[in-house]
């Protein structure tokens, strides 16, 4: 399967955004894109069942009506760190659940945009966490940097624990969760300085127009380009 693995600088920055704008790109170059939040800690309970909103924006972006449990097989209500809410809800998160998940949709699309938890090391479960999950999906990462103060060490410490744990960084996109973030453009320029990974796009604010220029589009060409057999890859379509 052909995919990415969305993660991101921190909590909050934007990862589910950046996800939704991805698949809408990829649905726009002809590809019939799946969407997959394997765990999602804050949900509410519709019709009886829970539904975590990112979830629903994501499903909802792939215009395929998917099955609410193909794209999130773990949804707890509490929204705090996953494996507390996994705990409270007395379920341990299993990762060859999560991969036989993923299996599903390989059968429903021809690319998956992944979104995971939280930070890149948040803990899932004893032994596991959002580093160990990439690891077992073997999915290409894309990292989301959400541009806000502070954002350049978590963007530097981010982008080397990814590659130190072996895992493709394909690029970073950079989303602005910050209206105000004052020299938005010179952190821009000192991301891309300091970085090794390409950018692949900037979203800026919608309440920030002195800040418009600094908009890139998605650029994602080395996302569809074909992979040498060999390569970091899950098993591809028979």
């Amino acid at each position: 399967m052909r995919g990415v693995f969305v993660t991101g600088t921190d909590t909050g920055c934007g990862k589910t955004h950046v996800a939704a704008a991805l698949i809408t790109v990829l649905r726009k170059a002809g590809l019939r894109v799946t969407a997959f939040k394997p765990i999602a800690a804050g949900a509410r309970y519709c019709d009886g069942n829970l539904r975590n909103d990112d979830a629903l924006a994501l499903r909802a972006a792939t215009g395929l009506g998917l099955h609410y449990g193909a794209v999130n097989p773990y949804c707890f209500e509490a929204p705090i760190a996953p494996h507390l809410a996994a705990a409270e809800a007395a379920v341990r998160i299993d990762p060859a659940v999560v991969v036989a998940a993923l299996d599903d949709l390989d059968k429903t699309g021809d690319f998956v945009v992944a979104e995971g938890a939280g930070g890149w090391r948040v803990p899932l479960a004893p032994g596991l966490d959002i580093q160990a999950l990439a690891l077992t999906l073997r999915l290409p990462v894309v990292l989301v940097v959400g541009l806000r103060l502070g954002c350049l060490n978590h963007a530097l410490l981010t982008e080397q624990a990814i590659r130190a744990s072996g895992v493709p960084l394909s690029g970073w996109i950079g989303t602005q969760v910050d209206p105000a973030m004052q020299r938005m453009r010179e952190n821009l320029q000192t991301l891309q300085a300091l970085l090794h990974a390409p950018c692949l796009g900037v979203l800026t604010h919608p309440e920030a127009a002195t800040v418009a220029d600094c908009a890139r589009p998605l650029v994602l060409d080395a996302l569809l380009r074909p992979r040498r057999s060999g390569g970091y890859n899950r098993a591809s379509k028979s």
